[in-house]
């Protein structure tokens, strides 16, 4: 799912004191020549609010397995996102689908200024203090992969001073 982002560090849940949100719960139709089969369809994220985070899909006929299927999905998917007194290093945009997200880092005491799927996103990880705007879809499952998008292409300035092979002052000073 991560392929094509470089820096990204995959975190295993042992040890780990997650949390989960429900983003959303749908309940989805398949026609058949017998009728109609409903089941429900539930995406999860989790996180320990402390730059580890996950988000997972689960789907069945009923709705607390749907949701404890999506929870064991998005611990398999857990990822550690660099977070900076609270906020993020910088700003950055998402896509994924027709949904957009743009989150930018903000001073101490803002909160989270987000709606919905990107909020319950930016709680998980452990993110105190920023602003966003989606744009596009609002289609939660669109929303959060977009999310996950912006926040995967974030770097701290020590991978970047790792990655340019100099020292973290000359980043900073040019």
């Amino acid at each position: 799912m991560y392929q094509k982002y470089k820096n990204v560090e995959r975190v295993k849940p042992s040890g780990l004191e997650l949390v989960d949100k429900l983003v959303g719960v749908q309940r989805v139709t398949k026609v058949t020549k017998g009728g109609r089969a409903f089941g429900f369809s539930a995406i999860v994220v989790v996180g320990d609010g402390n730059g580890v985070v996950g988000n997972g899909l689960g789907k069945s006929k009923d709705v607390a397995s749907a949701i404890a299927k999506a929870i064991e999905d998005a611990k398999k998917n857990l990822v550690r996102i660099p977070i900076l007194n609270g906020t993020l290093p910088h700003e950055q945009k998402g896509k994924f689908g027709g949904a957009k997200v743009f989150i930018k880092p903000a001073s101490a005491g803002t909160g989270v200024i987000a709606g919905g799927a990107v909020r319950a996103v930016l709680d998980s990880v452990g993110v105190h203090d920023v602003l966003s705007k989606s744009q596009g879809s609002s289609n939660p499952h669109n929303v959060v992969k977009a999310t996950f998008d912006a926040l995967l292409q974030l770097r701290s300035a020590v991978a970047i001073a790792k990655q340019r092979g100099v020292s973290l002052e000359k980043v900073f000073n040019g």
